[in-house]
């Protein structure tokens, strides 16, 4: 009888848990007058995780260094996802 309690409960957890992990951060806007196109939202999103996965070093020092960013996904371009890739193969990088 308290079997099915503790298993509703346990899966309420685990239900809890995925979706949580399952939440980005939210992604910063676009920064004006860099000169460089940042793509649409779309794109950011595709690139966000990846950028927050391999390149928290260059965050940390400049969030706003679009060029930074951009040097750093290249240099992690085997690591990045396929969507992720994508955007950069459609921005001629």
């Amino acid at each position: 009888m308290i079997r099915r309690p503790v298993l509703i409960v346990a899966f309420s957890l685990v239900v809890a848990a995925a979706s949580h992990a399952q939440t980005l951060p939210p992604q910063p806007p676009p920064v004006k007058g860099m000169g460089v196109d940042q793509g649409n939202p779309q794109e950011r999103a595709a690139c966000h995780p990846d950028v927050t996965k391999y390149c928290q070093t260059q965050l940390q020092v400049n969030p706003n260094d679009v060029l930074g960013i951009l040097g750093c996904l290249q240099a992690n371009r085997t690591k990045i996802s396929a969507a992720c890739q994508k955007v950069l193969a459609s921005h001629g990088q």
